[in-house]
């Protein structure tokens, strides 16, 4: 392993009452703008995005962090729908970048999934020291998510779309049969890299111990979303990006073309790159590719001259 990957740094940004775990890799003064790393979820960790981690060789820091709600973060099982809300993981997203010191210098992002949502909401705000953003395998409307994730379970097997129908209709999402249901979907659509990872695994293991914010805002899961977040859109705010952005997608993403459109529509400076053998993890299911797309881009844009 590089050295440069070898040389990181735990630590909490104080939140509030709570704390925000992060890990830095890599220096911060190194030459070039930090990248900032947003995991989806909403609800998961960092682990099944680690291997961002490895662009802290071509000179840059890397920043994960666990959101408030999940893995190493403050967990808190108690708060209700009014406490989960986007603006609360924008807030959290400020902090952190105030805590590391490096909001007015410049620095970058990458969302998966949620955490591409969670990007595009932050950089609609325009804040100043966006040099650039990436958004991987994110919707631009969950309206459209839903549609485009049931158009792509009405392709699975019928015993498979009936357990899923039977256990919806009777609330009882939890159960074995139900989840294995959702591995099939999962397989096809997720990530189809089999067995799933060890870092995809973690995700899912750290998941499954608190669901709390997954459940609230998404649902039981990735087409049943009854959750808060079920009637979100930025498709009518994306001109108000004006960082340089990157879209990625997977060839059989659930995040399918359709969702991602409107990021291409309405963003003025915007470039698209589809992985053909990869689905909602191209960072993992063609990784070298994919690190070497987003090094190149995030190369084209170093901190701003004085």
């Amino acid at each position: 392993m590089d050295e440069t990957i070898t040389q990181s740094r735990e630590g909490f940004a104080p939140f509030g009452a709570w704390r925000t775990w992060y890990r830095l890799t890599g220096a911060l003064d190194g030459g070039k703008p930090p990248l900032i790393v947003l995991h989806g979820g909403p609800g998961c960790t960092h682990d099944y995005v680690d291997s961002l981690k490895e662009l802290a060789a071509t000179g840059r820091a890397v920043v994960h962090y666990d959101q408030l709600g999940g893995g190493r973060s403050t967990h808190l099982p108690e708060m209700g729908p009014q406490f989960w809300t986007v603006q609360l993981f924008i807030d959290e997203l400020n902090n952190l970048l105030d805590h590391l010191g490096i909001r007015q210098s410049g620095y970058h992002l990458f969302g998966q999934s949620w955490g591409g949502m969670l990007g595009a909401e932050f950089a609609i705000t325009q804040p100043p020291g966006l040099r650039a953003l990436v958004i991987a395998d994110s919707p631009a409307s969950m309206k459209t998510w839903v549609a485009e994730a049931n158009r792509l379970r009405a392709a699975l097997p019928d015993d498979v779309q009936a357990t899923l129908t039977r256990h919806e209709a009777d609330g009882t999402t939890a159960s074995p049969a139900y989840e294995a249901a959702v591995a099939v979907f999962y397989a096809k659509h997720l990530c189809r890299i089999e067995p799933m990872p060890d870092e995809v695994t973690r995700t899912f293991t750290m998941l499954a111990q608190d669901p709390t914010v997954y459940h609230t805002m998404n649902g039981p899961s990735e087409f049943h979303v009854i959750g808060t977040l079920k009637h979100w859109t930025v498709v009518d705010r994306v001109h108000a990006i004006t960082a340089p952005t990157l879209l990625i997608s997977g060839k059989y993403d659930e995040a399918t073309i359709a969702c991602v459109q409107p990021f291409l529509a309405g963003i003025a400076d915007v470039r698209w790159h589809i992985f053909g053998r990869s689905s909602h993890m191209p960072h993992v299911e063609e990784k070298a590719e994919c690190l070497a797309l987003v090094a190149a881009f995030l190369d084209r844009y170093p901190f701003a001259s004085s």
